[in-house]
């Protein structure tokens, strides 16, 4: 036993400086391994305070991103504003297929029957259904048979009465108004304004048969609730001294025309009558009737 732990000096001293570089090792070994974690530790905590500033970042985009949905009338419903709104091609379509019959939906049951929208989107924007207030007043009670058909002439009667006695002045109707007349919507409505306010106002419900796209029909159908109750005052333009910019002024009459006028004018002499006018070339004699409101002699 001597013979193998028996060591001298030199051994001694090899012994201990190996046993000091093991020691040193493991030491040198934990304090790296605890740096180590330290760091990924602190690096970690960034991540998440980074990932939460991406979440808050993501949810203002959300936000921003969303579509606002406002009150509005389901009738008129687009296919942009149907894509918005999370409403299928399929629901769409069924929607303008029932108004190009120039039918309308009064009712949120109505809309889901027309459109087979399901619950679930229907819960989400029937809220912002805007309807007419004639639709919340004039609901027809369920019923059938006779009880019922008897109810639907009495209320029909009754509406054509109370038409009777509410005409309205066409030249006070606004956009919004008119888009509830059945054949009549956005565009249409607008045009019709626009043509009256280039008119300085109707004169005569003829004129609303000049409405560009306006079917004469739907003009019929429209000048049933609304006339000309108020005329504007207009300041007629004398064809015989009008220069041609002040005759072209007029919504129906051409630049053209009004040259041409001016020329036989010149050539001919002052009009002694409109009805002269139909020997103008280009002149739409059609309406002469409707011009002759605009012009003196």
């Amino acid at each position: 036993m001597k013979s193998h732990f028996k060591f001298n000096k030199q051994e001694r001293s090899g012994i201990f400086f190996l046993l000091l570089i093991i020691i040193l090792l493991q030491v040198g070994y934990f304090i790296m391994r605890s740096s180590t974690s330290d760091k990924s530790a602190s690096s970690f905590s960034s991540d998440i305070a980074a990932q939460a500033k991406i979440d808050a970042m993501k949810e203002r985009a959300l936000i921003n991103d969303t579509v606002r949905i406002y009150p509005f009338n389901p009738n008129f419903i687009s296919d942009y504003k149907g894509y918005t709104l999370g409403m299928s091609i399929a629901e769409i379509d069924r929607l303008h297929a029932f108004r190009s019959e120039n039918e309308y939906v009064n009712s949120t049951a109505d809309f889901k029957k027309v459109t087979q929208i399901p619950d679930s989107l229907l819960n989400v924007i029937s809220p912002y259904f805007k309807f007419p207030e004639w639709t919340k007043k004039n609901k027809e009670p369920v019923a059938n048979g006779t009880q019922f058909r008897k109810e639907r002439n009495i209320s029909s009667s009754s509406e054509t009465v109370g038409q009777q006695y509410q005409i309205k002045d066409i030249n006070a109707a606004t956009v919004a108004e008119l888009r509830f007349i059945n054949g009549i919507g956005e565009v249409l409505s607008e045009r019709i304004v626009k043509f009256r306010n280039r008119l300085g106002g109707f004169l005569t419900e003829e004129q609303l048969y000049d409405v560009y796209g306006l079917e004469p029909v739907v003009a019929k159908r429209v000048l049933t609730k609304y006339k000309v109750i108020n005329k504007p005052v207009i300041e007629r333009v004398n064809v015989n001294t009008a220069s041609i910019n002040e005759i072209s002024s007029l919504v129906y009459i051409k630049y053209d025309v009004a040259r041409e006028i001016v020329s036989y004018r010149e050539v001919y002499g002052p009009f002694t009558s409109l009805n002269e006018l139909e020997h103008i070339e280009g002149f739409p004699a059609e309406k002469i009737n409707r011009i002759a409101l605009y012009l003196s002699l």
